[in-house]
């Protein structure tokens, strides 16, 4: 089973860490974990997928889906610790453009 920790950094961050399988079973915590911080105030958002070991396409549409959520509360999301499966997924999807994946979370929005 996929665990999700939120670790709050700076005033408006979270960084969101699966440690598992984002598949269709953990696809929808990942989209409610991302709008609890969201609504928390928190609409800058970094999933940390350095824990995540397989991501299939119901996991990528997790992540569109809590992209858009960022960014309709005037944040955005953005991708760190990505291994080379899950890499593959965003290549494979395109995804990668939208998403670009940073080497780590201090990383994701330092720019």
């Amino acid at each position: 089973m996929t665990q999700f920790r939120t670790d709050p950094v700076g005033e408006d961050i979270a960084v969101i860490r699966p440690d598992g399988r984002l598949n269709m079973v953990a696809a929808p915590e990942l989209r409610d974990t991302v709008t609890r911080a969201v609504q928390s105030g928190r609409p800058r958002v970094v999933v940390d997928l350095s824990a995540v070991d397989f991501m299939d396409s119901s996991g990528l549409g997790a992540l569109i889906a809590s992209l858009k959520t960022a960014r309709q509360a005037g944040g955005d999301l953005r991708l760190a610790g990505v291994g080379e499966q899950v890499a593959l997924v965003l290549q494979l999807s395109n995804v990668d453009r939208i998403l670009k994946p940073y080497a780590n979370a201090d990383d994701a929005f330092r720019n």
